[in-house]
């Protein structure tokens, strides 16, 4: 690891004023590729809006709305002095567990799933709120031991903190959330400097608890993971969603059908298609081109995360940036790939293009915190 930036103790406003100079630190590359990604979903909100785009609660109106609290959320957490997160960190995971255990008491239940819950006529994904506050804890966590982090107790300890949520969403049942909490502690243990031994030897104990984690499954997500592997098996089954979504992105070619192209084509025939199956959208309407132009957004979106974690000099940047990265990058692949028929389908959105307002909202707010890094370049000694 590189030396860590020399910390000094200050007092802050929750909305500090950052030091002068430091809004010339402000990232706009990373401003302008989630807003350029965030335009694209909206124009697939557009083409998956079938009673009209600007018809009152369609698809679209609704997107249109979470894009503008995603802009404010990116705003306000950008002019929060994160700082304060050694202060909070413990409370916010506290708040954190709690509310998902109160999903499971009082939450919306869609398709046998209990993943939500309705505030004032707005639905919120609490697991998706889950991902970001748990890379904030964990570099926190980071933070306070940069000294032991070769340590087994460092790992241990992510473990702990980990587990509680990691459980509660897998009771939802949601295991493609439950999956993003690990991959955001993996990246973050890696980056931070973590022993790789150590790390290893947890992954070993991971895939020695699969069949325990494959007894507590529901039917469909079983018959999910298995689809995947030959999905004409069940044409009409669990395979269905697949196969239509694969011959969706053939017949879409280079250039694709065009906007709204795909309303009579294959894509049509999924019934997840704003969520799930949204990027087999994109490519049978904006074809390979349009696919690739998504690609290199996400590209460059990731390189100025990473550079704002490296650059920060401090163990909490860096893992708050790679918690951030891995969350994203294990959503892409693992959304991508299903589409392609090389992960199982797990409902993992993919960030920015799938429609979702929690999904949108916690990624902006992990970007507005990766602005006030980047802006106040310190971060506290913590309580943990």
């Amino acid at each position: 690891m590189t030396a860590m930036r020399i910390e000094r103790s200050s007092t802050s406003s929750f909305a500090a004023r950052p030091e002068s100079g430091s809004w010339r630190a402000f990232d706009i590359q990373l401003a302008v590729a989630a807003l350029a990604l965030a335009v694209i979903g909206l124009l697939m909100a557009w083409t998956n809006s079938p009673d009209g785009p600007l018809s009152a609660g369609s698809i679209f109106t609704r997107g249109l709305m979470w894009f503008a609290l995603a802009i404010i959320a990116f705003a306000a957490v950008a002019a929060f002095d994160y700082r304060w997160l050694r202060t909070f960190s413990a409370l916010i995971y506290l708040a954190n567990v709690g509310l998902l255990i109160l999903t499971l008491i009082i939450g919306v239940t869609i398709n046998g799933a209990q993943r939500w819950l309705s505030v004032g006529g707005l639905t919120f994904q609490i697991s998706e709120i889950s991902k970001v506050v748990m890379i904030g804890v964990l570099a926190t966590f980071l933070q306070a031991r940069r000294d032991k982090l070769g340590n087994v107790s460092t790992l241990l300890g992510v473990g702990m903190l980990i587990a509680p949520p990691f459980i509660l969403v897998m009771i939802q049942p949601d295991l493609g959330s439950a999956l993003v909490l690990v991959a955001i502690a993996a990246g973050a243990l890696y980056l931070s400097g973590a022993s790789l031994r150590w790390m290893g030897l947890a992954a070993g104990s991971v895939v020695a608890m699969v069949p325990v984690i494959w007894s507590v499954l529901q039917d469909y997500q079983r018959r999910r993971l298995l689809s995947f592997l030959d999905p004409s098996s069940d044409p009409q089954g669990a395979g269905f969603q697949v196969i239509q979504a694969q011959i969706a992105v053939g017949s879409g070619g280079i250039f694709g059908k065009g906007l709204t192209g795909g309303a009579t084509g294959a894509s049509s025939l999924l019934p997840v298609q704003s969520t799930d199956f949204a990027f087999a959208v994109l490519l049978e309407e904006l074809g390979f081109i349009g696919g690739i132009v998504v690609f290199l957004l996400f590209a460059w979106l990731l390189w100025r995360v990473m550079l704002i974690g490296w650059r920060s000099g401090t163990v909490f940047g860096i893992a708050f940036a790679a918690g951030t990265a891995s969350m994203i990058v294990f959503q892409i692949l693992v959304n991508v790939g299903m589409i392609a028929g090389l992960m199982p389908v797990t409902g993992i959105p993919l960030p920015f293009i799938t429609h979702g307002g929690a999904s949108i909202v916690s990624t902006a707010i992990a970007l507005g915190l990766l602005q006030s890094i980047a802006m106040r370049g310190e971060v506290p000694r913590s309580t943990w």
